[in-house]
């Protein structure tokens, strides 16, 4: 498999919205093991199919990422993911591999309820709660066109912004 380009903010095509899977071969299952090994090299524990600029809707979580023994490693493939219920507030510091050189605390929903479709096509439905419920949040987010930094306070993201288009201008 290819490690893919993980584009990062200010890039406008994170600000896009991602279209529905509709076919389930094997092209996607490549996709889906090109995205996993993207984020295990760039040593994050979500990648978003859009933070590689590929418009669908498709997540890759392993909050195992960092496991030295790969056999210890949980990859779990979402298709589709939509959020049905959301309850219970969690903060977190959460950091991005499309948002470099910054984290930040966030408001989140402790647990949450998704239904998604498998790498098959299956549907699934998965209870989520603590640190796995706020990788799927933040994931879905992107799905959808939303950082994490959209969830600070204005000004807070008004200087973020700033500050990280400044970096990404002068890496440029």
């Amino acid at each position: 498999m290819a490690l893919l380009e993980i584009h990062t903010f200010p890039d406008s095509i994170l600000r896009q919205k991602t279209d529905p899977v509709t076919i389930f071969d094997q092209e996607l299952e490549k996709t889906a093991q090109s995205m996993l090994e993207t984020m295990y090299f760039s040593g994050g524990i979500g990648l978003a199919a859009i933070q590689a600029g590929i418009l669908k809707k498709i997540i890759v979580i392993d909050l195992k990422s960092g496991e030295e023994d790969t056999r210890l490693r949980e990859p779990h493939v979402f298709i589709n993911p939509e959020i049905l219920e959301a309850s219970g507030k969690a903060v977190s510091e959460e950091g991005c591999l499309s948002v470099i050189e910054f984290r930040a605390e966030v408001n989140r929903a402790k647990t949450i309820t998704i239904e998604y479709q498998d790498i098959t096509g299956n549907a699934q439905k998965l209870e989520a709660e603590d640190m796995m419920s706020i990788c799927l949040q933040h994931e879905i987010d992107h799905l959808n066109g939303i950082l994490f930094i959209d969830h600070l306070p204005l000004l807070k993201q008004k200087m973020v912004k700033k500050r990280l288009t400044k970096l990404a201008n002068d890496e440029a």
